[in-house]
């Protein structure tokens, strides 16, 4: 109990957080400068944006600093960006129309899934999944590798494209299979009482 103060004074205990929203805070730059033609910038503040992902829940270990927050915003502030890219890309027509439907197809899937459990049952816990963290490594490979082609003219460069495309569709598919099993076989369970928060990386399905 007496070291609930301490930890209210410390500094650091919400920086984990606030790398977050400093993510959801590069978005609209990120979009203009690829809406601009600037895919040097555009670039640049992708992987700015990836090394906050990663700073973020690496503190959250190390300071022990996981919150039920944290637990929420880090994969919405992921999907709000990937997704945002995906369609800015597709826009400039440099993402291919069939991922981006896939990939928003299976995440609007996921949220509405998510929704009527919610709805009819309160909140269930669906930590993610080695497919959905695949994914979402397949789909920031993909956004990198497309903002990629258009600085350096590569024929490595072209064929990482195609690579992570095509693992973004098949990944897409697969953890979208893999969440509506864990669903069906939830579904009929009692959701759990008191279960502590993943901290700041995800409770929902990446």
């Amino acid at each position: 109990m007496h070291d609930e103060p301490k930890l209210r004074l410390n500094p650091f205990s919400s920086a984990p957080n606030l790398l977050t929203l400093a993510r959801i805070c590069l978005a609209p730059f990120l979009v203009a400068a690829i809406l601009e033609g600037h895919y040097a910038l555009g670039f640049g503040l992708f992987i700015a944006a990836g090394l906050t992902d990663a700073l973020d829940g690496m503190l959250a270990r190390l300071l022990k600093q996981r919150s039920m927050l944290g637990s929420y915003l880090d994969p919405v502030a992921d999907k709000l960006l990937l997704s945002t890219l995906f369609l800015v890309l597709m826009h400039q027509q440099l993402m291919p129309v069939t991922v981006t439907v896939l990939v928003f197809g299976r995440d609007v899937g996921i949220l509405l899934v998510s929704a009527l459990l919610y709805a009819a049952a309160g909140r269930r816990e669906f930590h993610p999944s080695i497919f959905g963290k695949a994914n979402t490594l397949a789909q920031i490979l993909a956004v990198a590798a497309v903002l990629l082609c258009q600085i350096v003219q590569a024929s490595w460069v072209n064929d990482l494209r195609r690579f992570a495309l095509g693992a973004t569709i098949g990944l897409t598919v697969l953890s979208g299979l893999h969440y509506a099993w864990v669903v069906s076989r939830r579904g009929g369970a009692p959701p759990a009482n008191g279960a502590a928060p993943a901290g700041n990386g995800s409770v929902a399905s990446k």
